[in-house]
């Protein structure tokens, strides 16, 4: 069985921030998941990034863009948007009710789409929806989260912080460098050259996928530090986990695949009570019974060590279907 997801990001192109074109390879490639849809939500919306991994995984995901203005209020349905920016909306809006299941939709950015979307059709959600993974800023679209926040959704918390803030409830970690990406499959490596600079962001992407990026762009690539906000919350939607084997390496894997010698690094989301506040933040207290949950990791040191251990195996695991 397979696991129904939404994406709902802010990627753009080109890219200012190029983690959400790294990371939206997990939606394509983990074979827990169901991609159903990608909604886009930037004023340069990312349609070359998911037009290239629909090519590289020989998938038709649909996608569209969403209002780049912020909302007015909580319930602000945002129906004088350009009719351009409305087809995000409608396309999550139908994704939902065509789908047999309940599905789980992972939010990377204001939360503005969402918000909109259940403000428009809010039976829909509280049928069609499994849980809401917000992974937002907050700052970004005050009104988007309070909505959310407070809409009794049943809701998973991933709290963003800035690159220098390690705490236990944050999913923030760092790559030293990119060096692994040389050993994924060379469609992926193409991929991730164009969309980490290893060309100009030319209007012909989908034949940059053909050929290699010149050797010395990679190069440069190859040595950066690269950020990680969004991992946590794939892992939890596939039912992945972290573990330390016995000969001291790590893997993420299936929970259902731990076996008697590994260390599971905590990734998971526990019990939380949370309130909306007049600026658009959230407030959270662990425990209560309710729906709503919050990500938690012990030593985010440790945490940050493990998985740039494990997560460049994950990505190199990736086989893609047939391009075209």
């Amino acid at each position: 069985m397979t696991v129904p997801v939404i994406s709902i990001t802010d990627l753009d192109h080109p890219p200012e921030d190029p983690g959400g074109n790294v990371d939206l390879i997990m939606a394509y490639g983990l074979p827990e998941l169901d991609l159903r849809a990608v909604i886009l939500e930037a004023r340069d919306p990312g349609i070359a990034a998911v037009t290239q991994l629909n090519a590289i995984f020989g998938r038709n995901v649909p996608t569209a863009w969403c209002p780049s203005t912020r909302m007015s209020d909580p319930t602000d349905r945002m129906c004088d948007a350009p009719p351009a920016q409305q087809r995000g909306i409608d396309l999550l809006i139908h994704a939902l009710a065509d789908s047999p299941e309940p599905v789980h939709l992972l939010s990377f950015g204001s939360a503005r789409p969402v918000a909109v979307a259940y403000n428009r059709a809010p039976k829909l959600f509280r049928e069609k929806v499994a849980r809401v993974h917000l992974s937002a800023g907050t700052a970004m679209d005050p009104q988007a989260v309070i909505r959310i926040v407070d809409s009794g959704l049943p809701l998973s918390l991933y709290p963003v912080a800035a690159d220098d803030m390690y705490d236990s409830h944050n999913t923030y970690w760092m790559l030293p460098d990119l060096k692994w990406i040389e050993e994924m499959h060379p469609w992926l490596c193409r991929y991730l050259g164009y969309t980490l600079g290893g060309r100009s962001p030319q209007p012909d992407f989908l034949r940059v996928l053909d050929d290699d990026a010149p050797a010395d762009s990679m190069a440069d690539i190859y040595h950066r530090t690269h950020s990680v906000w969004e991992t946590a919350a794939w892992m939890q939607v596939a039912g992945r986990v972290l573990v330390r084997r016995t000969d001291g390496c790590h893997s993420i894997i299936p929970a259902t695949e731990v076996s008697a010698g590994d260390t599971v690094i905590r990734n998971e989301q526990v019990p939380c009570t949370v309130r909306a506040t007049p600026n658009g933040r959230y407030e959270f207290e662990l425990g209560g019974g309710g729906r709503t949950s919050v990500f938690v990791r012990d030593d985010p040191f440790e945490y940050e060590q493990a998985m740039a251990d494990a997560l460049p195996d994950l990505y190199q695991s990736f086989r893609p279907g047939n391009l075209s």
